[in-house]
Order: structure tokens, then sequence, then C-alpha cells
């Protein structure tokens, strides 16, 4: 038996136009389009409520990355090395902070005119604490902790609410920080 394209497209599932046979779900049907742009930019909505600073492209890399992350070491025992990621994208995401390139000098990022300083406080790290140098260019210090459950939180702080202290490096701790 030979099988032709009449056989499979006819006027049952498909309609001539111009001497050939298209298939109806080749037809892209407006109110589809306007449907799946109506969902696209709910979820876009729902995104710029939850994360009102962020930049939106940054969110998914974000879920991604700490996903990865936590399955990893639930798979494994193991940690990879991508938790100052996480920090730099957190912050980037829940305060606006526009990340400079990386390995730049001094900061990480900028928060309106104020250049900010983002350290991470791992899972690995059961004391919770974290140092800063003193001698880097910033305003502000983001402290974000991921907790061994891999949920995310941070505290930006102003420079100047900083213990005064001698030395070039000063220990914090997240207990002790202040929130605000």
């Amino acid at each position: 038996m030979i099988v032709t394209i009449a056989d499979t497209l006819g006027p049952d599932n498909a309609f001539w136009i111009d001497g050939e046979w298209l298939a109806w779900d080749s037809i892209i049907d407006p109110e589809e389009v306007r449907y799946s742009r109506l969902a696209e930019l709910e979820r876009e909505a729902a995104l710029r409520h939850k994360y009102p600073n962020a930049d939106l492209a940054l969110v998914p890399y974000f879920g991604d990355l700490l996903t990865l992350a936590e399955s990893y070491f639930f798979e494994t025992g193991k940690h990879l090395n991508v938790y100052g990621d996480i920090g730099e994208l957190f912050g980037a995401i829940m305060y606006g902070i526009k990340l400079h390139k990386n390995y730049a000098q001094g900061s990480d990022g900028k928060l309106g005119n104020d250049f900010v300083e983002i350290k991470t406080i791992a899972p690995t790290n059961n004391k919770e604490k974290t140092s800063v140098r003193l001698d880097r260019h910033f305003n502000r210090l983001l402290v974000v902790k991921i907790s061994d459950t891999f949920e995310v939180s941070g505290r930006l702080l102003n420079r100047a609410d900083l213990q005064k202290i001698s030395g070039k490096f000063m220990r914090l701790s997240w207990e002790n920080m202040p929130q605000i």
C-alpha cells in the first residue's frame, strides 16, 4: 500500500492553499499567542512584585545556581565553590546592586552612588562568621547567609555603622550583626 501526503493530510486535518496542504497545527492562532504573551507578562509581573529591584534576567540564574548547589550537596555530600556567586546574584536581585565585572578590585558592585562589598557566609561555615578587608573601597556592606537548608538571606550595612577598629580585617558574626 502506498501512502501519499493527500492520505495523511486532507480536509479533516489540513487545508489546501497555493498548491499544497497545510496542517492546522502549523497555523499560529492569534488568540493563543495573545494568551501566551499574557502568561509571560503575568510571570514577569509576579517576579517584579517579588523582586522589585532586580534585573529580572538574573533571577533564573540565581535559582538554577542555588538548586544546583543544593542538589549537588545532597547527591555527593560535597559543596560546589559557587556560594560567592550566589551571594552576589542575591544582592543584585534583592537589593538592585549593579555588579562590577568579575575580580574587580575594591568592591563588588554599586547601589546608587554607593560602592558595595558583598560577603557570603556559606553553609560550610558553622560559626556563621566572615571577615571583610577594610582597605577596600566600599560605602556599604552586604552580608549574605546561605543556611545549611539552602535558604538565602542578607543584611545590608552602612560602612559608617561598622565598629571602628585598627587593622586591615574585621571579623563579623551573623548573630551579632544588626538588621536594617
